[in-house]
């Protein structure tokens, strides 16, 4: 028999309690809780491309700086050369920096012979001299003289060094001054995102009471807030519908019930009074049930705490079941509690492992802690994987039980700020601790 009841149904998870905690579980919901925060992706970004632009920039403007440096002194040293071979083709003057056959000519400038200007970049440097720019043309035929003409462009080539360190402090203050300013920008979306996530989280905890409100702005962020909180709206209005519908039914058929219970002691005793007995017993059980779990749901429920006995108020609670139960005691706190309540969570357990376990059936009492356990097959996989679904005990045969037991046990040790855990114990069967606050 799958092991699912009154209680078991709405086991759903090794932790069950872990579903109802969550509803106070303030924590934004994020998919990539432990990541980093989307204002630090955002900076980094924002500081990658602008440092991107600067490099980009700078390249560029060292090129075609050093292509223009290149061009100019060309352009000089072509014009210095033909003012000079024309002058020295008229009186064999030379003018100034003309040089004849040089020593540190370049190669290629003496290898033409055909009396055209020619130029080579030297990147040679011997002291202040150099990277320069040669113009050379041989006056004369073959074997006759070479005039060049150097353009020293180390002066120039430094000042573009000095270009390029400038735009690299600029490109550094650009960066600490957009870095910050981006930072700043992405944590007002950042927050804004935040206070999207918190509500989600709440929403999807159980908290239906939940609204971002206004986040600034008219973007996109401003639409995912209005979509949450638009989605909570609905989601509330089907709840509470479902809810007084429940409640509703419920309370309309306490009467007809209670008739049909009254109208059972008019039927002559005998076999068919028992099992009509027993089925009406059934149906007033389900409608007690559902009243509470309608009350439990709206909020409506508060605990009347007082100091007890806990192992007293257990015994009380097993007896009660009228079911073979062993009771073993490790200590004898006295907590303070609800005791109707916490009678009404150790009876469903009990039952439900008397139901759906075999025995032996054990209650423990500890320190502030209460566990129950039998000696069945365990919990069902799903119900531990999928989580409470009221109506649906797992059993193959109906009247077994109605499903609404654990959620009753699950709702009762919320008032109580306790926790109730369900999993399944070591060699076999199903353990239930229910753990109460120390206060």
């Amino acid at each position: 028999m799958a092991r699912t009841d009154a209680g078991r149904t709405d086991a759903g998870r090794t932790d069950a309690t872990q579903a109802d905690a969550a509803q106070h579980d303030t924590r934004p919901f994020r998919s990539d809780r432990g990541g980093v925060p989307v204002r630090w992706k955002i900076a980094a970004l924002a500081a990658a491309s602008a440092g991107l632009v600067a490099a980009t920039v700078g390249v560029m403007v060292h090129v075609w700086t050093r292509w223009d440096i290149n061009a100019r002194a060309e352009a000089e040293a072509l014009n210095s050369l033909y003012s000079a071979v024309d002058t020295y083709r008229r009186g064999g003057v030379l003018a100034d920096g003309v040089q004849i056959d040089p020593a540190d000519l370049p190669t290629a400038l003496r290898e033409p012979s055909d009396g055209a200007r020619h130029t080579a970049d030297d990147r040679r440097v011997d002291g202040s001299v150099g990277p320069s720019m040669w113009a050379a043309q041989r006056v004369g035929g073959p074997g006759s003289k070479v005039l060049a003409y150097q353009v020293n462009m180390g002066p120039r080539l430094h000042d573009l060094r000095r270009l390029d360190m400038s735009m690299t402090v600029a490109s550094l203050v650009a960066l600490a001054v957009v870095t910050p300013l981006a930072v700043l920008g992405s944590g007002v979306l950042g927050r804004r995102l935040h206070r999207v996530s918190q509500t989600a989280g709440r929403i999807s905890a159980g908290d239906l009471d939940a609204r971002t409100g206004p986040t600034g702005g008219r973007d996109e962020i401003s639409g995912i807030a209005a979509a949450v909180d638009a989605m909570a709206d609905s989601l509330g209005r089907q709840l509470h519908s479902e809810r007084r519908f429940t409640a509703d039914v419920a309370h309309e058929l306490r009467t007809p019930v209670g008739g049909l219970l009254a109208a059972a002691d008019l039927l002559p005793p005998g076999e068919t009074e028992d099992l009509l007995r027993a089925r009406i017993r059934d149906l007033r059980d389900l409608v007690e049930d559902l009243l509470e779990v309608s009350r439990l749901d709206a909020g409506a429920e508060q605990a009347s705490r007082a100091p007890v006995p806990l192992a007293a108020v257990v015994r009380e609670a097993v007896a009660r079941t009228g079911l073979s139960t062993e009771v073993v005691t490790t200590a004898e706190p006295v907590v303070r509690t609800d005791p109707r309540r916490l009678e009404r969570i150790v009876g469903n357990l009990v039952v439900n492992a008397h139901r759906h376990g075999r025995a032996p059936v054990e209650v423990t009492v500890a320190e502030h802690s209460v566990a129950v356990r039998d000696h069945g097959p365990g919990f069902p996989a799903d119900l531990l994987r999928e989580g409470p679904r009221r109506f649906r005990t797992g059993a193959q045969e109906r009247g077994g039980g109605h499903g609404l037991g654990l959620t009753i046990a699950l709702g009762q040790a919320r008032v109580l700020g306790a926790e109730l855990r369900l999993s399944d114990a070591e060699g076999g069967g199903a353990v239930a601790v229910l753990h109460l606050p120390r206060n």
